[in-house]
Order: C-alpha cells, then sequence, then structure tokens
C-alpha cells in the first residue's frame, strides 16, 4: 500500500509539473518596451499595421502619423484631416485611405508619397471605423453616426451603395471568401454582410455583451471576438452559426481588441489603463494569462505578428482623467521579452 500511495502522489506531482509548464507557455509576460514620441495634440483613434513594409500609421486629430517599425522613427505625415477615426490600405493599388469623422468624408493618399489624392463625400453621417475588403475590391466606411456603411469602389474611389446595418456601426473585420462582420453598439448585435450584393447575411446576438466596440477574429477556427465596453465583456462567437461560446471578463473602457495566431494571444486595450490578454486553450476556450498595466486613455491597438509587440497611442491626461497634457502624445510599444 505504501508503494502504491507512492507511486501515486509521484503521479500528481507530475501532473502538477505538467499543468504548471502548459500554463507557463500561455504567460506572454509583456511589458512596457519604449514609446516612440510624436508631435501635436489632439484626440486619437484607430491605428493600422502594414507589417509586410514595416509601417505603423496612428490617427491623431487632422492628421496621421507615419512610423517606420525598422527604426521607430516617423517618415512621413498625411495633413489636412479632419476629426480622423481609421485608416485602410489598399496596397495593390498603392492607395490609402483614411475616415474624417467632422465632415463626412474619406481622404484618399499615396501609398508611397503619403501626397492626399482625392476627398470622397460619404453620405452617411461621422464615418467611424473604415477597411478594405479584396473580395470585393471596396473599401467600406462605417458611418457611426447613421446606420449605415458606404461602399466605395476602390479602383474609381466613387461611392457606389450602401449597407442598411440595422443600427450605429463600430469596428468591423473582412474574411477571403465574402464576408464582412462589423459590431453594432446600440443593439448589441454582430451583423454580417455580402461585400459584393451589400445585402446583410446574418445577425448574432452579443447575449449579456453591452455596447460592442472592437472585433477581431481567428480565420482558422473562424471565432469572432467582440469586446463590449459597458459589461466589461469579451464576447466569443462561432462565424458561421452566431453560437456564444464563451464570456470573458475584461478591463474598464475597452475600445480594440486583437489576436495574435501563433501565440493564440487574445489582447484587449482597455481605456482604464490596462491590457487583458487571453489565451485561446481551445476554439471554445479561453483564460485570462496577464493584466497588462499601461496607461489611462490607450484605448486602441494594433499587433504585429512577426515580433508579437502590441502599439497603442495616448497622452498625458491631466487631472480630470479626460484632457491630455500638451506635447505628450505617441505611440507605446509593449511585447515580449525577447527570449520567449
Amino acid at each position: 500500500m505504501r508503494s502504491l500511495f507512492h507511486n501515486v502522489v509521484v503521479v500528481a506531482s507530475l501532473a502538477g509539473l505538467a499543468q504548471s509548464s502548459v500554463m507557463a507557455q500561455k504567460s506572454p509576460a509583456y511589458s512596457f518596451i519604449q514609446k516612440i514620441s510624436l508631435p501635436g495634440d489632439g484626440k486619437w483613434d484607430y491605428l493600422k499595421m502594414d507589417g509586410e513594409r514595416e509601417r505603423l500609421f496612428v490617427s491623431h486629430f487632422d492628421r496621421v502619423h507615419v512610423i517606420d517599425l525598422a527604426t521607430s522613427k516617423p517618415i512621413g505625415d498625411i495633413t489636412g484631416l479632419h476629426g480622423v477615426h481609421g485608416i485602410a490600405l489598399a496596397k495593390a493599388l498603392k492607395k490609402g485611405y483614411i475616415s474624417n469623422g467632422t465632415d463626412s468624408t474619406v481622404t484618399v493618399f499615396d501609398y508611397n508619397t503619403f501626397r492626399v489624392l482625392k476627398t470622397i463625400n460619404v453620405p452617411g453621417k461621422k464615418p467611424d471605423a473604415i477597411l478594405f475588403d479584396k473580395y470585393a475590391n471596396r473599401i467600406f466606411a462605417f458611418c457611426n453616426g447613421d446606420k449605415v456603411a458606404i461602399a466605395i469602389d476602390a479602383k474609381t474611389d466613387e461611392v457606389v451603395g450602401k449597407v442598411e446595418v440595422g443600427e450605429a456601426p463600430e469596428f468591423a473585420v473582412t474574411t477571403d471568401d465574402g464576408l464582412v462582420y462589423v459590431n453594432l453598439e446600440d443593439s448589441n448585435e454582430v451583423v454580417a454582410f455580402d461585400p459584393k450584393t451589400l445585402t446583410v447575411k446574418h445577425k448574432f446576438s452579443l447575449g449579456t455583451g453591452v455596447q460592442p466596440t472592437g472585433l477581431a477574429m481567428d480565420a482558422a477556427t473562424n471565432r469572432l471576438f467582440s469586446v463590449c465596453r459597458k459589461s466589461k465583456t469579451l464576447v466569443v462567437l462561432d462565424a458561421a452559426t452566431g453560437k456564444i461560446v464563451q464570456t470573458v471578463p475584461i478591463g474598464g473602457g475597452v475600445d480594440a481588441v486583437v489576436f495574435d495566431k501563433e501565440r493564440k494571444l487574445v489582447m484587449t486595450s482597455n481605456g482604464e489603463g490596462t491590457v487583458t490578454i487571453m489565451h485561446q486553450d481551445s476554439p471554445d476556450t479561453y483564460s485570462v494569462v496577464q493584466t497588462l498595466p499601461t496607461k489611462p486613455g490607450q484605448k486602441t491597438l494594433v499587433h504585429r505578428g512577426t515580433t508579437h509587440r502590441i502599439y497603442l497611442s495616448g497622452a498625458d491626461l491631466q487631472a480630470d482623467g479626460k484632457t491630455p497634457v500638451a506635447g505628450t502624445f505617441g505611440v507605446y510599444v509593449y511585447g515580449p521579452a525577447a527570449n520567449e
């Protein structure tokens, strides 16, 4: 009996060690790396990563900064903008697009020189999120002030139609086979539409998730990640059926979410001053592995796949917690240790 008990203890200890090892592999140990200071003051919103050319596009009130990630230095600005929100890239056409919420326009710029090529008047209020769908070869500007997504032909830069999505749209993602998904912050839903026919195909409830903002996707497992600001949750959905597979508590003031497909990490940028980092244990199971301290006001982020680093924009805030301190804006870089 003593020998059997000893064997049981050894097996249990080994199992505990194995579980600890798995948790250690999950843990990304993210920390602050550097700040890239940028000029100007005013509000900030989306960032756009171009991993192929190692560039980062940063929205900032009346301009978009362009950073060379190889040197961590700014290499240009797109200026003369009005209440910038998002940036989309149509790289095969050597063009980029910027949504201007203040005057309901989309700015088209040259991808190589950053020169403004055209300003498109958008038949919708407050274009916010914007994306390029290569399946339809169209730009979609999601008008948060209305209930529409405006379709723009990326070859002609002309408005070709709109999608009545139902409520105020927020972040959106696109697939390679003809579906665009977008959060609806007023009705707590995700809508999927066909980017060619401009018809709504699916509408999925987020259950207890309230005020969805950021949206990301794992194409390999067909899972959507919708972050909800008011309920402080991440809702994981099966993109085919709309089934909610898990709801995970996150930090307050969330605006964006990214998915690192290699490390299988879901990361949410919470405006309260944290990033919630979760591991995808399976397509339907997610566990929080770290709450990364950032700075209040850093509510949007992007991810760089080659280094697994994340980039958040923001500035120091005055005592009211809202007003930016002049001259402190920049991009804050966080990432895992070099040997991880």
